[in-house]
């Protein structure tokens, strides 16, 4: 199965690259690409997991309703992006659980950061997804990690998908950067080797980026953003369905691996 998640959030990454955006901004940007991408999930029919911020779902309570009512899956990224305590690992849920009617069961940490396990387990979610098991310079060094989904204080395990042996990350700045026919050879390797793809976008990377001034961003975060992200997503999906690769949510794989 693959699984196609987005991390909806406030739009804070500019603060990264020493550029202030207003707090309104930050949501409409985020709003903007949301509305994107569901828009094209609803043209190809497929379903997909939403990690949100307690913070934007309390913005956008339109999308999360709509997420939830085209059968998507909401998960917690947190109760703001930029900020972290041990007790909103809870305190997002019950807000998640609270303006969507859904169960949340999903979590995954801002920025892929490290967190702790045993709090994840007592917040009362059934799986983490906050690991990349790659070496990201200035972020994390996560090779002694499985690739592969795994148990842990009885929360179960999902890392982003790397390739085998190189652990090259597919994440979202390869599938900008990378030419296409390349991350798809990447991705089928991957596929191949593990039964399933766990790979990761965000709503802004739907949006116009090429403002330097306003956003500060270099050339590998802005490379194929807006109109350009939605066209490669566009073609991604419907290669995937060529592939016959199904495209689900993070509880159906559960359900599925546990069968």
């Amino acid at each position: 199965m693959v699984l196609l998640s987005f991390d909806i959030e406030e739009f804070d990454m500019p603060f990264e690259y020493g550029k202030d955006i207003s707090f309104a901004d930050q949501i409409a940007i985020s709003r903007k690409g949301t509305i994107a991408i569901l828009d094209l999930l609803d043209k190809h029919q497929v379903k997909a997991t939403f990690f949100c911020t307690a913070t934007f779902a309390e913005n956008i309570p339109d999308l999360i309703k709509r997420i939830i009512e085209t059968g998507h899956e909401l998960g917690s990224h947190g109760y703001y992006h930029s900020d972290f305590k041990p007790e909103h690992l809870l305190q997002s849920k019950l807000k998640l659980e609270e303006l969507s009617g859904a169960e949340i069961t999903g979590y995954r940490m801002a920025r892929m950061m490290p967190v702790d396990e045993k709090e994840i387990e007592k917040a009362g979610y059934q799986y983490n997804t906050s690991i990349n098991p790659t070496y990201l310079p200035g972020r994390y060094n996560n090779f002694h990690i499985s690739r592969t989904f795994y148990t842990e204080e009885n929360v179960l395990q999902i890392p982003a998908s790397v390739s085998p042996i190189v652990r090259f990350p597919l994440f979202w700045l390869s599938f900008h950067n990378l030419p296409l026919s390349l991350y798809k050879k990447l991705a089928s390797w991957t596929y191949k080797k593990d039964k399933y793809l766990n790979i990761y976008f965000h709503p802004w990377e739907f949006t116009d980026l090429d403002d330097f001034e306003r956003f500060g961003f270099p050339a590998y975060v802005r490379k194929n953003t807006g109109d350009k992200m939605m066209s490669r997503m566009d073609e991604f999906i419907k290669w995937l369905k060529s592939k016959d690769y199904p495209l689900g949510t993070f509880q159906q794989f559960i359900r599925n691996i546990k069968k």
